[in-house]
């Protein structure tokens, strides 16, 4: 009896334990509008018969005049500035096996995407590019505490004199964890897929088991685990849930129900 009383504990106090760890903010951030319902042009609108390169002015501007929110990237360069790209090296957009924090931000600017005339834009350009036409969603790209601190510290001050609506979003929970101390007003969000056949500790981030570092406003989901336990749980606790990526109709539909904004690949998929 005595057993089955101390098993009784243990797993309510496990219970207990996710319950804290997967737990979002509790609050309703207001700025949750921006993107409910709403579908996010990812890394803007490009491709097409112009073949219109990833993360690149003209992207974002095409995304803009149609009134799409657009999600993006950033990177701190070598100088401390912010520069506006996903990978994490340059190889398959510019043809160069170094990574963006490893050059300036001028060096960065002079590289074309993708053989076009588009080059990488620094966070600045595309803010003014934009301005305020549309809800920005906006990746950092890092894995480590130190390019965390780089990152953030650069991109704050700059984020902190734009007027148009924003939130920010990172796989890495540390990030979240700096905004949530030094801006806690902004918008924050948890990127997460799966992770069931990768190892330890990249489950616990899948299964959003860092939420307690920065208590997220939304999560950003991969789109083929909408069903994961741990995500359906977080967003039944209050978390916002975005997908991505989505490429194709039949994907769409499958996973509305799931999610409150769908982040996408190109326009065939919404049309």
């Amino acid at each position: 009896m005595i057993g089955f009383v101390i098993f009784g504990i243990v797993i309510a106090a496990l219970g207990l334990l996710v319950l804290f760890l997967v737990f979002p903010a509790v609050r309703r951030h207001p700025d949750r509008a921006m993107f409910d319902g709403k579908c996010i042009a990812h890394r803007g609108l490009h491709g097409g018969e112009e073949n219109v390169p990833e993360n690149s002015l003209k992207a974002f501007e095409i995304a803009a005049e149609k009134g799409y929110p657009i999600e993006t990237d950033i990177h701190v360069t070598k100088d401390g500035r912010v520069a506006v790209f996903h990978d994490d090296d340059l190889k398959r957009m510019c043809g160069d096996e170094r990574k963006p924090e490893e050059l300036t931000l001028d060096e960065l600017k002079a590289m074309k995407l993708a053989g076009t005339e588009q080059t990488i834009p620094s966070l600045e350009e595309v803010l003014a590019l934009v301005d305020g036409r549309v809800p920005l969603l906006i990746e950092f790209k890092c894995t480590s505490l130190d390019v965390t601190k780089r990152l953030c510290e650069a991109a704050a001050p700059v984020l902190d004199a734009y007027e148009g609506k924003y939130a920010v979003q990172s796989f890495f929970p540390f990030v979240l964890r700096w905004y949530k101390k030094h801006r806690p007003k902004v918008m924050r969000g948890q990127l997460a897929e799966g992770f069931y056949k990768d190892a330890f500790p990249r489950q616990l981030a899948g299964a959003l088991l860092f939420n307690a570092l920065g208590r997220p406003d939304f999560v950003s989901y991969d789109r083929r685990n909408c069903r994961n336990i741990f995500f359906r749980l977080c967003t039944r606790l209050g978390a916002m849930p975005l997908g991505w990526t989505f490429r194709s109709k039949e994907e769409l539909g499958k996973a509305r129900k799931y999610y409150k904004g769908y982040i996408f690949e190109n326009e065939e998929t919404i049309r």
